[in-house]
């Protein structure tokens, strides 16, 4: 049975929440449930706009899609949120520029569905270890494929913010897909940057270790929250978070 739970925080800094999630456990359409996070930007409202509206674009192209290949569905709605995003902008000067990051994931059977367009992230994690599963489309992953730092340099580098691929930001908008075969201990992390800049990798496992409750993920969402905001809260903070076989597994 899936368990699944979904939050943003403001974070300590900013004015503005323009993170946004929609976190489904229920059938959404043909995909047996449905998970994203998008973080947005432009100015004045616009980056929250860009966010919700992706998001709410996504869940209703997938719910109306009569495909059956979760790939074909998640990218045609992936490429509608951007059409739909690109035409906003242009209706209004306030929104000029805006876009989002995106990641949407599904869990068939033991395959996790996972696409991905920015720096937002997805993991799969448990007792033993945390994987990145997304590739960040940002100039500091550029910089490390093309080995002009080392990737213990980039959650610090003063570009880090700035990425290579958004929802909304050109005519056309190619996703990352990646299909990942679960194992019955692994749980599923979704994530803004708002809590990968704050913290490594190895602290959100060691977070997740200490306060991971499969049947009470709302306490393993709020311990990440909260670090992220101790460490500096920098940003807007989004988690969601999934446990694809909670009464498979005896903790």
């Amino acid at each position: 049975m899936l368990k699944s739970y979904s939050a943003t925080d403001i974070g300590r800094k900013r004015q503005l929440n323009q993170d946004y999630v929609f976190s489904s456990g229920k059938p959404v359409g043909n995909m047996p449930n449905l998970f994203i996070v998008a973080d947005g930007m432009g100015g004045h409202k616009a980056g929250d706009f860009a966010s919700k509206y992706t998001v709410e674009t996504i869940e209703r192209e997938i719910k109306l899609s009569f495909e059956k290949n979760p790939r074909i569905i998640i990218t045609k709605a992936i490429q509608k949120a951007n059409k739909a995003v690109r035409q906003k902008a242009s209706e209004d000067p306030n929104m000029a520029g805006m876009g989002t990051t995106v990641v949407v994931a599904t869990v068939i059977g033991k395959y996790l569905q996972v696409a991905n367009v920015g720096d937002s992230r997805l993991y799969v994690v448990n007792d033993a270890e945390i994987r990145q599963i997304t590739r960040d489309h940002s100039l500091v992953e550029e910089m490390i494929r093309l080995g002009g730092i080392e990737r213990s340099e980039a959650r610090l580098h003063p570009d880090k913010n700035i990425i290579t691929r958004a929802v909304g930001a050109r005519d056309e908008v190619e996703a990352d897909f990646f299909t990942v075969e679960l194992r019955p201990s692994d749980n599923i992390l979704m994530c803004s940057d708002g809590l990968t800049n704050m913290l490594e990798d190895r602290e959100i496992l060691e977070i997740i270790r200490n306060h991971f409750d499969p049947r009470n993920l709302a306490l393993t969402a709020q311990a990440l929250i909260d670090a992220a905001n101790n460490n500096g809260g920098k940003d807007n903070i989004a988690v969601v978070l999934v446990s694809p076989f909670v009464d498979e597994v005896v903790r």
